[in-house]
């Protein structure tokens, strides 16, 4: 039995991977990026893609997702926390019913970039047996969700900078 779920988490993470990155240039430094993105609570109010966060964000807790991807349905899943580093990182791992079915590693990393701007880089790496089916999806909805919360992200990090 144990040969056969190591060779099924095998086969689902190495045929079955896809990855899909985006960043964008905020002209914020991460400490202001950081305290938009934690900012769970207000996530309803600018954020197009992931529209709550609940439950205790700390490494190995269990969260509540809402996402939004766009021209498609919502969906609630519940990740676990992996990293959480102050104006770095926070990232975490989900699954579809059981590992090994449709995973995905969710990482936001913030890069100071000495000079008062953050590159802003959202990510995610899919695996297992079911993500070729929803290539697509991925491709375009996950796509233009991260790219739209990024924008958002710009938009709101440099309008608070302007202002203060």
């Amino acid at each position: 039995m144990k040969i056969a779920a190591l060779f099924f988490t095998f086969i689902s993470t190495v045929v079955s991977a896809k990855e899909i990155r985006t960043e964008i240039l905020i002209q914020a430094p991460p400490e202001k990026v950081w305290a938009i993105l934690t900012d769970f609570n207000r996530y309803a109010e600018w954020n197009p893609f992931i529209r709550s966060v609940t439950g205790e964000v700390a490494v190995g807790k269990e969260i509540t997702i809402l996402l939004a991807p766009p021209e498609s349905s919502e969906m609630t899943f519940s990740p676990t926390i992996l990293a959480f580093e102050p104006n770095k990182e926070l990232r975490w791992l989900g699954h579809f019913w059981f590992t090994g079915l449709f995973d995905g590693e969710h990482t936001f990393e913030l890069i100071d970039n000495g000079n008062g701007t953050t590159t802003f880089k959202q990510s995610e790496d899919f695996g297992g047996i079911l993500v070729p089916f929803f290539s697509t999806k991925l491709d375009v909805n996950t796509v233009n969700g991260f790219k739209l919360m990024n924008e958002k992200l710009k938009e709101l990090a440099e309008k608070i900078e302007r202002l203060e």
